[in-house]
């Protein structure tokens, strides 16, 4: 090899990765599959989801972190869809967190991947402009990024009662310093290890990795989120995605 021949390491960029951890149940859906094989226009949420991501072309890998007893299953619905050729696609058996399951899913990235995304498989219809936009903030340097809207309600901080019951008000936050987090988060692959060896499961475990970061010490930046990326918790969820879903394929008829 020459002296002005690149390393190993510098004749390939650094690449981006998203991980969906989908090893959840989705109570709040009610009974039946997992919610992230819930159908949506007909495709399970968790393809879509899937596409979202692949539809960056910074995103050259999606690892799938698959229910402990399912991956095959799960490998087998992601070989009957179509999905875009230029992006790999992987699953892994996930833990009984999603805090492990995200672990899990990280551990199993290729060296070359520096940025990382961590993307809800309950949101699966953020656009691809949002997408590239947190892959941006990570690739300029931001160690963390999530994307957020700010909140069209006031929120009351208050004392948890039991259900039902009154509960006193506490405090009302400042509502113009607050945002809704959606995903996907974009992290620096060294700061999220880091994040994830330091922040013990605890309980359920984290539900934020932006979070995680924040206990380091470490700055997490903010960029705009998309109201199309909510999350699809409860049944109501469902039929607002049904007509997102419905509104994009007329548009894309014409």
């Amino acid at each position: 090899m020459s002296p002005m021949s690149p390393t190993p390491d510098e004749s390939r960029p650094p690449r981006t990765a998203a991980v969906i951890p989908a090893a959840g149940r989705g109570v709040r859906l009610g009974p039946g599959a997992p919610k992230a094989l819930r159908a949506l226009g007909g495709t399970p949420m968790l393809i879509h989801a899937v596409r979202a991501m692949a539809a960056s072309r910074a995103v050259s890998l999606v690892v799938v972190v698959a229910p402990p007893d399912g991956a095959p299953e799960v490998k087998n619905l992601l070989d009957e869809h179509s999905l875009p050729e230029r992006t790999d696609y992987l699953v892994v058996p996930g833990g009984e967190t999603r805090q492990e399951s995200v672990r899990i899913g990280v551990d199993a990235l290729p060296a070359d991947i520096a940025v990382v995304l961590v993307h809800d498989a309950a949101r699966p219809l953020v656009p691809v402009d949002t997408v590239d936009a947190v892959v941006e903030a990570v690739r300029d340097g931001a160690p963390a990024v999530v994307p957020a809207l700010p909140l069209a309600d006031t929120v009351k901080e208050v004392e948890p009662g039991a259900p039902g019951e009154p509960e006193p008000v506490l405090a009302t936050p400042v509502r113009a310093r607050l945002r809704a987090v959606q995903t996907p988060q974009g992290f620096d692959r060294e700061t999220l290890v880091r994040a994830h060896a330091a922040v013990a499961v605890d309980g359920e475990g984290a539900t934020d990795d932006a979070g995680m970061v924040e206990q380091l010490g470490v700055q997490v930046v903010v960029v705009p989120g998309h109201e199309e990326a909510f999350k699809v918790t409860r049944p109501l969820d469902l039929l607002l995605a049904e007509a997102v879903l419905a509104r994009r394929r007329a548009n894309d008829a014409f």
